[in-house]
């Protein structure tokens, strides 16, 4: 066959693979080779959706939502998203201003299409999720990554962001709590924030709130909330982390109407509405009171103090105890130059690496969130697992020196 008839785009070739989904890839593999692999990389709970979200849904099957739908989602599941923004949030939406697609992931691509142009600049925050810094590429921006370190629990100033602003600066992402960091914004951080992009209202300001529900400070915060910059925010959430929904591919935003619209024609052009059944399931979900969501946000606490525990024993990682999410994050730079004796580890690449190939681990390297001190490590996983994962992981790296 003629070379050129298999040359994949120039975009395809700017954009790098999912780190998280590469990690679970090989973690397969190895599984497939009979080798028990205990998978850490991925952020999904392992728990099931809740009874009443799934009733919710055989309702949906038997009232005959199996047709198109509204591309950017039924009016009256748009109209409970308003509420619960209202409720949970203190932002105030109308249902144009809702859009509700395939996963947050595909709000955010949404939202990055819609509004940034070639040559723009979007901040991000580093740490970041591996996605944003991709979906910035694809837009043809300049990612403009700031640093931060375990001392700061991963989180940037105020005056960081703001010696970071040019005139090419359209857009800052972030998320809290975060991903991959487990980090969260007090709201008098974010009343900062909002103090300087208040002054450059082109900046938008995309605030990721997917992991609202699994935030073990007193109070979850929406920079939205703030007067000064709510027509400069897109709040991104959705149900797949609090509820336990990850297979049900529902995310939605609030945005101010230009920006809803914008991503409504986006949308209509690639997916369209997004699945009817999962609609009316992730409807009851952000219509119930948020208490239906502690019992599981109990439990990764508990996990939490385990995992802060048993990864602080291990020589050459240093662990903060991240406020929200399901990550730890530790900072394990210490390792680099050591070696088994055949492999040496440079980076957190080769770290990652080595975790699942001598200890039967999948981590995600650092790296792919901007931050290559780093490893992402996943407690979504029964407590059992975690103690036998943390075992292996202290296993392998005692062999390094």
């Amino acid at each position: 066959m003629n070379t050129a008839a298999q040359e994949v785009s120039d975009l395809l070739n700017r954009l790098s693979e999912s780190a998280t989904l590469a990690m679970s890839r090989k973690s397969r593999e190895l599984q497939e080779k009979g080798v028990h692999v205990i998978n850490l990389s991925l952020g999904e709970p392992d728990f099931d959706t809740p009874d009443f979200i799934k009733e919710a849904a055989k309702e949906g099957i038997d009232q005959n939502f199996t047709h198109y739908m509204p591309v950017n989602g039924y009016a009256d599941f748009r109209e409970a998203i308003c509420s619960k923004f209202e409720r949970d949030n203190g932002l105030r939406y109308t249902p144009d201003q809702i859009v509700v697609s395939t996963g947050a992931k595909q709000s955010i691509i949404n939202v990055i299409l819609a509004t940034v142009n070639k040559g723009d600049e979007v901040i991000l925050p580093a740490p970041y999720w591996v996605s944003y810094i991709e979906m910035v590429k694809m837009a043809g921006a300049e990612p403009v990554v700031i640093p931060s370190s375990i001392d700061s629990d991963y989180k940037i100033s105020s005056e960081t962001l703001e010696a970071h602003i040019t005139d090419k600066t359209r857009m800052i992402i972030f998320s809290s709590p975060c991903n991959p960091s487990g980090s969260v914004y007090s709201e008098e951080e974010l009343r900062s924030f909002a103090g300087v992009l208040e002054k450059h209202p082109e900046v938008l300001i995309v605030s990721d709130e997917i992991y609202e529900h699994i935030n073990y400070t007193s109070n979850h915060f929406s920079i939205g909330a703030i007067e000064s910059v709510k027509d400069q925010v897109i709040t991104v959430n959705g149900v797949s982390k609090g509820f336990a929904m990850t297979g049900w591919r529902i995310g939605y935003i609030g945005a101010p109407t230009w920006i809803a619209k914008a991503c409504t024609k986006l949308q209509g052009q690639f997916t369209s509405g997004a699945s009817g059944i999962s609609q009316r399931a992730a409807k009851a979900a952000v219509e119930a009171d948020p208490s239906v969501t502690q019992s599981m946000k109990g439990d990764f606490l508990k996990r939490r103090e385990l995992i802060t525990n048993l990864l602080s024993e291990i020589d050459g990682f240093a662990v903060n105890k991240p406020e929200g999410a399901f990550y730890m994050f530790p900072n394990v730079s210490a390792l680099f130059g050591k070696s088994d004796g055949e492999k040496t580890i440079e980076n957190s690449d080769d770290l990652a690496e080595y975790i699942l190939t001598s200890g039967h681990v999948a981590t995600v390297s650092g790296a792919a969130f901007g931050s290559p001190k780093c490893l992402r490590i996943s407690y979504a996983a029964a407590e059992k697992d975690l103690i036998e994962a943390v075992k292996r992981i202290k296993n392998a790296i005692s062999k390094l020196s």
